[in-house]
């Protein structure tokens, strides 16, 4: 794919998107009742099973974990002013959506809007997505620093314990000290006093144990699984990455972003944000109008596509590399330098 492909037989993609930027008051409504009621009946459920076996509380811990990432994608779309047309009502329910997603509002909104203007660009790495180290930078660190990041690529470091952690401890904080997000700072406070306040009147409730052993497998769940889509819709052999001087923010969308082709109910727990390259081409269509805006553009349907099966590939893809323009793995290195490995 190349720079003509935007324009090829008189196509427009900014023409292309713009009639799927509009959202529907009603949609975005029903979306959050089909969602947010369905999770609370969820966790009451899971409560009521501790009586009778916690595998049921764990079992049932799964669908609530998919509501949770579905909540979380409508928070996304208010961040990105796209789940309702007024700004006062998207910043709401991004706020309420936080609470049940654990991730503060509006810090999280503009680290992501970061990673939006910046995708694909090798200088601007390091806000808002999984950082990259590109082949000549990892060779050039010392042994410690190999083995720093050999264990952050770890998969269930990575996938397991980092998500965790990050949405339990590291969103109480303001980790990420770039000036850009310092305003923001407020709101990763007052999400805290409501989880905090939340909490304690659950725990007061129904025992801080019982609330631990219902929240805790739905967070980690949840929080993995927002993290693997998160990573698996950037991270692939082929994607994109460029320098500053040559990055492209057209080429980023639909090379640097997977089409992520789920089962129905997957997608639909997910919010369609497997049309990611139509995410990122235009942030400001809702999660409902992405697979409309897929089908009615046959261009956007040269998208690098993923499977379940076949994405399970990336997670071994940890280094840029710059000759190749490809990700690769550790064992690369071997064959690279195997005095090195």
């Amino acid at each position: 794919m190349n720079n003509n492909f935007f324009n090829a037989d008189g196509w427009n993609w900014r023409n292309a998107v713009a009639d799927f930027q509009k959202s529907h008051a009603g949609k975005s409504t029903w979306q959050l009742l089909n969602s947010l009621l369905p999770y609370m009946l969820l966790w009451y459920l899971m409560y009521l099973s501790l009586d009778w076996s916690y595998w049921i509380t764990l079992l049932l811990a799964i669908p609530a974990a998919g509501f949770t990432v579905r909540l979380f994608i409508f928070q996304h779309d208010c961040g990105h002013g796209s789940f309702f047309r007024s700004r006062k009502v998207n910043d709401n329910v991004g706020i309420l959506c936080s609470i049940f997603t654990l991730t503060p509002y509006h810090y999280w909104k503009l680290n992501h809007n970061i990673h939006h203007a910046n995708a694909g660009n090798l200088e601007q790495r390091g806000i808002g997505d999984i950082y990259t180290m590109t082949v000549s930078e990892y060779l050039a660190l010392s042994k410690w620093g190999r083995f720093k990041y050999r264990l952050y690529r770890n998969p269930l470091i990575l996938f397991i314990i980092v998500p965790t952690f990050l949405f339990l401890v590291m969103y109480r904080f303001p980790t990420v000290r770039a000036k850009v997000l310092k305003p923001t700072y407020p709101s990763i406070y007052y999400t805290d006093v409501m989880l905090l306040a939340l909490f304690l009147l659950l725990g007061w409730w129904i025992g801080f144990i019982n609330l631990l052993a219902i929240q805790l497998p739905i967070t980690i769940l949840a929080s993995t699984a927002g993290l693997w889509l998160f990573y698996v819709q950037h991270q692939y052999e082929d994607t994109y990455w460029d320098h500053n001087e040559n990055w492209d923010f057209a080429r980023a969308a639909i090379e640097g972003s997977s089409f992520y082709k789920l089962p129905k109910i997957l997608q639909w727990f997910t919010g369609n944000i497997g049309f990611h390259h139509i995410h990122h081409l235009s942030p400001k269509i809702p999660n409902y109008n992405l697979e409309k805006c897929h089908k009615r553009n046959p261009e956007l349907q040269k998208a690098r596509t993923l499977t379940l099966l076949s994405s399970l590939r990336s997670m071994f893809l940890v280094l840029w590399d710059e000759n190749q323009k490809k990700l690769v793995s550790f064992r690369y290195l071997k064959k690279l330098q195997p005095e090195l490995e």
